[in-house]
């Protein structure tokens, strides 16, 4: 085939010399250690493996030791921190001669803060449970400082009244069972707040409540001629007692009445569930005034919509009634109109609360 191309012979030559030229000295090279005895094996067969294993070994005692160490750290950091929130835990118990162990460790100053913060909210605690007391205690000798001009007043009316009446009799009267009202609500509230107020508790089903707040309103439900609707959906029970209880009812209808045009309807409503037991009053008329809404458990408050003699006291208590009885009370508009309260009393340790009363 070449000879067929007698021009391209010569390159072709020329190439092999050079690759044959190459591959020998090639071969020289690997050869020219062997000539002093060092052949290509040799580098690596006397290194002993002797020599590595030391190095091997210490290694990993270095490597065990610090895992050793990242897992004892790790062991001591997460006892530390069960230790403090245990004792957070028993302080937010309210458990008797809480105290926490001193050590030092990393934890040392996170230690002393948790201390310091909370022997400072023990000693405010202290100072708001005593200032309490004496707002209390306060208030009920406010209470009884006014029973004795009111009970002086009362008769000074009477005798008034069968010796010589005038038009002015009826006025004073009506203001002097205000001031009476008054002083029954103030030694009310100073036991609601001095913890004093005695509740009998029971089981209480919510439909005979209703009805018995119902029939002492009655006289004031004819004269204004409002009626008052309480389906019958069974026996539901809470937990509380009764007779606060319908004075709370009491105090919610008579706001519904008081808001209510003469024909009206109140309406009372109750259902459950195995959170809580729910109990609806609301009436026909206008609803909250909306800058009322954040004001209407306020004490002594007496809002744009306020209507009677009241002095501002009755939704406080109900809400204080129903709080001791582990409930709440919200106010709200209802969208097709009138004014509803909505209780909800929580059922919550019911089995064992009337176990352990």
């Amino acid at each position: 085939m070449i000879e067929d191309y007698p021009k391209e012979e010569g390159q072709v030559l020329s190439a092999l010399k050079k690759y044959h030229a190459l591959a020998e000295q090639e071969g020289e090279g690997s050869q020219f250690l062997e000539r002093y005895g060092y052949g290509r094996s040799g580098f690596y067969e006397r290194v002993p493996w002797s020599f590595f294993i030391p190095s091997i070994v210490l290694l990993l005692l270095l490597a065990c030791g610090f895992l050793f160490a990242v897992w004892y750290l790790n062991r001591h950091s997460r006892m530390r921190i069960a230790e403090l929130t245990g004792y957070l835990e028993q302080v937010n118990a309210g458990a008797a001669g809480t105290v926490i162990q001193t050590r030092e460790d990393e934890f040392s100053h996170l230690q002393d803060e948790m201390y310091k913060t909370v022997t400072s909210l023990y000693q405010t605690r202290e100072a708001a449970v005593q200032a309490k007391v004496n707002f209390a205690d306060n208030l009920a000798n406010i209470a009884h400082q006014l029973k004795t001009p009111i009970t002086a007043a009362f008769l000074s009316l009477q005798l008034m009244k069968d010796t010589a009446p005038n038009v002015y009799g009826a006025q004073i009267e009506r203001q002097l069972e205000r001031l009476n009202r008054l002083e029954e609500a103030l030694l009310t509230l100073s036991e609601i707040d001095a913890g004093a107020l005695h509740l009998e508790f029971s089981r209480v089903d919510i439909y005979t409540a209703l009805n018995l707040a119902a029939e002492n309103l009655n006289d004031l439900l004819m004269k204004e001629n409002i009626s008052l609707d309480i389906p019958d959906h069974g026996r539901l029970e809470i937990y509380g007692d009764m007779e606060w209880t319908m004075e709370a009812l009491m105090n919610l209808m008579k706001n519904c009445m008081e808001h209510s045009a003469q024909g009206g309807t109140i309406h009372c409503d109750y259902s459950g569930n195995p959170f809580y037991a729910e109990i609806l009053i609301w009436d026909d008329g206008a609803g909250f005034w909306e800058e009322d809404m954040p004001h209407l458990f306020e004490r002594f408050y007496r809002g744009r919509g306020a209507a009677g003699n009241g002095i501002g006291i009755g939704l406080s208590l109900s809400r204080s009634v129903f709080e001791l009885q582990n409930g709440t009370i919200t106010a709200r508009n209802r969208p097709s109109g009138g004014a509803c309260f909505e209780i909800r009393v929580y059922r919550h340790n019911f089995e064992e609360n009337g176990q352990s009363h």
